[in-house]
């Protein structure tokens, strides 16, 4: 073995925890100027995800520059089987990176499905009626 060869096997990335997915996915919407981000907690809601943010993007362009800057940081991270659906129109894009799920609309038509407040949490509904 040549001097200052290492026997180690070369260290894989690991998978990022949720945590982490979203921290990343929110620090790439922050810096591609993604507006009115919101994220929903999931847990005790879905199986489906951990969490998921919901963001807007100035104009079609603008919606697929974002996905596409989101999905090339979770592949840079380990997490390059993230699905996408929604590029070829960019009207809303779908990020699915397992743990944490991403929207991006633009404005119109995020007001029109109001994710927000299908998944916002419903006051009033734990109480107990005699």
């Amino acid at each position: 073995m040549l001097a200052g060869a290492s026997s180690a096997a070369p260290i894989s990335k690991m998978r990022p925890d949720a945590e982490e997915i979203l921290r990343l996915v929110l620090a790439r919407l922050d810096d591609m100027k993604a507006e009115d981000t919101v994220t929903i907690d999931l847990t005790g809601k879905s199986t489906l995800a951990d969490a998921m943010v919901v963001t807007s993007g100035r104009s079609h362009r603008h919606v697929g520059a974002v996905a596409d800057r989101v999905l090339d940081d979770l592949a840079e991270a380990g997490l390059a089987n993230a699905r996408i659906e929604g590029r070829p129109h960019c009207d809303w894009v779908l990020i699915d990176a397992g743990d944490i799920i991403v929207h991006v609309f633009r404005p119109e038509v995020r007001a029109f499905y109001n994710l927000e407040k299908m998944w916002a949490p419903v006051r009033g509904r734990d109480r107990q009626v005699s």
